[in-house]
C-alpha cells in the first residue's frame, strides 16, 4: 500500500515538472518568433472552458499563443503538448509496447505486404542479420562492402538522428574516408543500412537530394481507422533528411492531394511559399496520394495497442507508396496542418479518457 502511495505521487510530481519543462521549451520558441500575439481575455476563457469540459482541468496557454502567433489562425482546439504528452498518448496507446513494436528493424515483419526499402542488413541487440539469416559482423561488411547508394540509420531513434547517405567501394566509405566495420561500430547496436530509395520525379523536384516524406497521422476508434491529417516535409537544399531539426520545412496536404500555400520551419521559419530549390507550394499535386492514405489506414488494424499512428511514406518512381517508417509516439505537426485532431478533437479527447494512462508507469 505504501509502496504504491510512493508510486503515485511520484508519477504526479514528475508529471508536473515535465509539463513545467513543455512550457519553458515552447515559451522559448515563443520568444523567436518574428510576430508574436497575445491573446484576449474571451479566447482565453473559451480555451479554459473547453478543455475543462473534455478533460476536467485548465491547461497551459503557451501553445495556443504560440501557434495563433506562427500560423495566424485562432482555435480553441490547438493541443497542448503538455496535455498530449502527459495524458493523451498514454491513454491511445499502450506505452509499454511502443519501444518494441516501433523499432525500424521488424517493420518488414510488421508491414510485410507493403512496399519498403531494401534492407541490406540488421543489427538487433548487437546482432547481425541478413533477412531473417543470422550473420557475423564480418559477413555483414562484405554484404556491405560495395553499396553505391544507400542510408544508414538507428532502429530505434526518431526524427532523422543519425541518418547518413552512404557510399561504399571497397569497404572505404564517403564517411570521412572510414571502413564500414568501422561505421558499424561506430553505431554500436541497434541499427540498419537500407537502400536509398528512387522516387517520383514529382516527390524529387521538391529537393532532389532528401527523400521528401509524406507524414499521416491516422487514429483507429474500434472498427473504424479515420486520417486525422497529412503534410509533406520537405529537406532543406543538399541535405538527406527532411526533419525540422535540419532546416527541412513542413506543408499541409489538403483533401485532394494538393498543397497548401505556406510550409513552416523552425521557429522563424514561418509561411515558406517556395521551397529551397524554388518550388511553389501551393496547389501543388503529390502523386497517388490517396493510394498512400489507403495504405497507411490498412496496415493500422495491424497495431492493435496503438490507436494513435503516424506514417512516413515516400513514393516511388512508378507511383507505388513506400512506406519508410511509422511512429507510436509522434509528434504532433500542428504548425503546419492546424489543430492536431481537427474535427475529431471532442471525440478523440472524451474517447481517450476511457482508459487508462498507461504513460503513469513510465514516469
Amino acid at each position: 500500500m505504501f509502496m504504491d502511495l510512493y508510486k503515485r505521487c511520484f508519477a504526479k510530481i514528475t508529471k508536473r515538472i515535465s509539463i513545467h519543462s513543455f512550457v519553458a521549451e515552447l515559451t522559448a520558441k515563443y520568444r523567436k518568433l518574428r510576430v508574436r500575439r497575445e491573446l484576449t481575455a474571451e479566447q482565453k476563457r473559451e480555451i479554459q472552458d473547453y478543455y475543462k469540459s473534455l478533460t476536467g482541468h485548465r491547461v497551459p496557454l503557451i501553445w495556443h499563443k504560440f501557434l495563433y502567433s506562427r500560423r495566424n489562425e485562432y482555435s480553441k482546439k490547438y493541443i497542448p503538448l503538455s496535455l498530449y504528452r502527459t495524458e493523451l498518448i498514454g491513454r491511445m496507446n499502450q506505452y509499454w509496447m511502443m519501444d518494441a513494436y516501433a523499432d525500424k528493424n521488424v517493420s518488414d515483419m510488421l508491414f510485410p505486404d507493403v512496399t519498403q526499402p531494401a534492407t541490406f542488413i540488421k543489427n538487433i541487440n548487437g546482432y547481425y542479420y541478413a533477412g531473417n539469416k543470422a550473420i557475423t559482423k564480418e559477413e555483414a561488411e562484405n554484404i556491405c562492402s560495395n553499396l553505391d547508394a544507400a542510408i544508414i540509420k538507428p532502429s530505434r531513434e526518431s526524427r532523422g538522428h543519425g541518418v547518413r547517405r552512404l557510399h561504399v567501394e571497397d569497404s572505404v566509405t564517403n564517411l570521412d574516408g572510414k571502413r564500414i566495420g568501422d561505421i558499424f561500430s561506430s553505431y554500436g547496436q541497434d541499427f540498419l543500412v537500407q537502400e536509398f530509395i528512387e522516387q517520383h520525379p514529382a516527390m524529387s523536384a521538391l529537393n532532389p537530394t532528401s527523400a521528401n516524406t509524406i507524414r499521416l497521422l491516422t487514429y483507429r476508434s474500434g472498427m473504424d481507422v479515420m486520417l486525422i491529417y497529412a503534410v509533406i516535409r520537405i529537406g532543406q537544399k543538399d541535405q538527406v533528411i527532411d526533419n525540422e531539426s535540419s532546416g527541412g520545412i513542413s506543408a499541409r496536404i489538403n483533401p485532394d492531394g494538393k498543397l497548401a500555400k505556406y510550409a513552416y520551419g523552425a521557429p522563424g521559419n514561418d509561411m515558406v511559399e517556395k521551397t529551397d530549390v524554388g518550388v511553389t507550394l501551393e496547389g501543388y499535386e503529390i502523386p497517388n496520394f490517396q493510394a498512400v492514405v489507403e495504405t497507411a489506414k490498412r496496415q493500422h488494424y495491424r497495431l492493435p495497442y496503438f490507436n494513435l499512428a503516424a506514417w512516413d511514406f515516400s513514393v516511388g518512381k512508378d507511383g507505388t507508396p513506400i512506406l519508410i517508417e511509422w511512429n507510436a509516439n509522434p509528434d504532433l505537426s500542428q504548425s503546419a496542418f492546424g489543430p492536431a485532431f481537427g474535427d475529431l478533437t471532442e471525440r478523440i479527447i472524451q474517447e481517450a479518457y476511457t482508459k487508462p494512462n498507461t504513460r503513469n508507469e513510465y514516469w
